[in-house]
C-alpha cells in the first residue's frame, strides 16, 4: 500500500543512480546502506560518556544510536495511533526513515566524545570549523564510499538528508561558532533539501533556521535527548559517578531552581538507587517521555512540496523540565568531574598533536613525508586549496575510533612504540 505522506520530491536522491526495481522502499535502502557501512560500525569504538572497553555496561556511540532508533520508532508508532484523525494506513510518518535518522545522527562525531568535537572545531577554526552533525552530512553526501582513488556519498534521499539536519545555518553566518552549524560548502545540500526555494526573511536568523526541522528530524532530536539524558544517568550511577550523597549535595546547591516536580523526581532517583532498581525504573521513564509527545499542525513555506513540515512535535512541559534536569545532573556530577576532565585532557592533547604534525606536512605545504595512509595521501595531493587539504586531514582524524586514535598517537610520538605491521 502506497504511503501518501511522501511523494517523488521526498524520494529524490542527492545524485541519481540507475538501479533495477527494488523490493525495498527508498527509505529502507537508505537504512540498509547505513547499517552495512564501516562508518556505522566504528561507532562501537567511540565514546558516549566513558571510554569504550573500560567496563562492559558502559554505552558506546553505537549502543546509544541503537537505543535512539528504538525510541524514535516508538514515538512514530505512538503518534500514528494517537492521532488517527490525521494518520492512517495510507498516510503516516515512515518508521524506517525515522530509524535511519536516529541511527545516523552521531556518525560524524570524532573520538573522545564532545570534547574531541570541541578540539577539532578549534583546530579547524581557520578552515571552516568542525561540527559533528555537519560531519554526518559530509559522510552521507560526500565521503561514504571509496571508489578507486576517490570517494562519494551514499546518494541519500532528500527526506533522509533533511531528517539528520538538526542544524541548517552555515558556519560563516556565525562569529567564531562553537557548534550548531553546517559547513559553508554544504549550502548546496540546504538548497537541495528546500528544493531551491528562497528562504523566508524570518530564517535569516540563524537560530530560527536551526529550529526549522522536518517532523522526522524533530522525532530524532527528542529521541536523542531522551536516550542520553536518561541512559547517561544510568551509566553514571552504575560507574559510581553518581550516588545518593552526591545527589543530595547537588540538590542543596541547586535548591532555588527546583520546583515540586523536580524535588519529587530527585526523591524517586534516590529511592531507586537505594533499592537498586534504578535501571528498570529509568527504563520506564523512557516510556513516559515517549507518551509525552504531541503533534500540532503548522503552516510552512514548504507545505506545497512536502508533508514533512506540516507538523510540529511538542512535548509536555513536565517531561521537558525533567529531561533538562537529568542533563544538568550529568553535566555537573559527571562531565565536570576530575576523572572525565583528565580523560578529555588526554584525548584533546592527542588530537591536537596529531593535527599539528599533519598540518605541517600536508596543509600549509606537502612536504613529501607520508604520515597518512596511501589513499588519504593521494586525496590530499589532488587537492589544490589549503582549506580542502585541512578538511581531508580533519576527515581522517574525525573518523578514528578512540583506540585507533591512541594507536596512531603512539606510532607518531611514543619512542618505545613501533609496529610496522599495524593496520593503517
Amino acid at each position: 500500500m502506497k504511503n501518501n505522506f511522501y511523494n517523488d520530491f521526498d524520494f529524490e536522491r542527492v545524485s541519481q543512480s540507475v538501479r533495477e526495481e527494488d523490493y525495498r522502499t527508498p527509505f529502507q535502502i537508505d537504512r540498509d546502506r547505513l547499517i552495512h557501512s564501516s562508518e556505522f560500525r566504528r561507532l562501537q569504538g567511540k565514546t558516549q560518556v566513558f571510554l569504550p572497553g573500560e567496563n562492559d555496561y558502559y554505552r558506546t556511540r553505537l549502543t546509544h544510536s541503537i537505543e535512539v532508533s528504538q525510541i524514535g520508532r516508538s514515538i512514530t508508532n505512538y503518534l500514528t495511533k494517537k492521532y488517527s484523525n490525521i494518520f492512517n494506513y495510507s498516510y503516516f510518518i515512515d518508521q524506517d526513515l525515522v530509524e535511519s535518522a536516529c541511527l545516523a545522527h552521531d556518525l560524524g562525531h570524532p573520538p573522545f566524545g564532545h570534547a574531541g568535537e570541541r578540539t577539532l572545531n578549534n583546530l579547524m577554526k581557520d578552515y571552516g570549523g568542525f561540527e559533528g552533525n555537519a560531519q554526518t552530512l559530509r559522510l552521507l553526501c560526500d565521503t561514504f564510499y571509496t571508489i578507486g582513488e576517490n570517494r562519494r556519498g551514499m546518494k541519500p534521499t532528500r527526506a533522509f538528508v533533511d531528517a539528520i539536519l538538526k542544524y541548517k545555518s552555515i558556519h560563516s553566518k556565525f562569529e567564531n561558532p562553537k557548534n550548531h552549524f553546517i559547513y559553508d560548502y554544504q549550502n548546496e545540500y540546504l538548497n537541495f533539501v528546500f528544493g531551491g526555494k528562497e528562504l523566508p526573511k524570518q530564517f535569516q536568523n540563524t537560530e530560527a533556521l536551526n529550529n526549522f526541522k522536518s517532523i522526522e528530524c524533530q522525532i530524532m532530536d527528542w529521541a536523542d535527548d531522551t536516550a542520553y539524558a536518561v541512559n547517561d544517568l544510568v551509566d553514571s550511577i552504575s560507574g559510581g559517578f553518581i550516588n545518593i550523597a552526591k545527589l543530595q549535595k547537588w540538590r542543596k546547591i541547586n535548591l532555588n531552581s527546583l520546583n515540586e516536580l523536580k524535588i519529587e523526581a530527585l526523591d524517586q532517583i534516590e529511592k531507586w538507587i537505594k533499592e537498586d532498581t534504578y535501571k528498570s525504573k529509568f527504563g520506564s521513564e523512557i516510556g513516559k517521555f515517549i507518551l509525552a509527545c504531541k503533534i500540532e499542525e503548522r503552516d510552512s513555506f514548504m507545505n506545497d512540496l512536502t508533508n514533512r513540515y506540516k507538523y510540529l512535535l511538542t512535548v509536555d512541559n513536565n517531561s521537558f523540565e525533567l529531561i533538562e534536569m537529568y542533563k544538568k545532573i550529568a553535566v555537573d556530577l559527571v562531565f565536570r568531574s576530575p576523572q572525565l576532565h583528565q580523560m578529555e585532557f588526554k584525548g584533546n592533547n592527542m588530537i591536537t598533536k596529531m593535527f599539528n604534525v599533519f598540518a605541517e606536512n600536508y596543509i600549509t605545504e606537502i612536504t613529501g613525508i607520508e604520515l597518512l595512509p596511501n589513499f588519504t595521501n593521494n586525496l590530499i595531493k589532488q587537492e589544490e586549496t589549503i582549506n580542502g587539504r585541512a578538511r581531508l586531514v580533519c576527515d581522517y582524524l574525525a573518523g578514528m575510533t578512540d583506540a585507533f586514535a591512541l594507536t596512531n598517537y603512539k606510532r607518531l610520538f611514543d619512542p618505545d612504540y613501533s609496529s610496522i605491521a599495524d593496520i593503517f
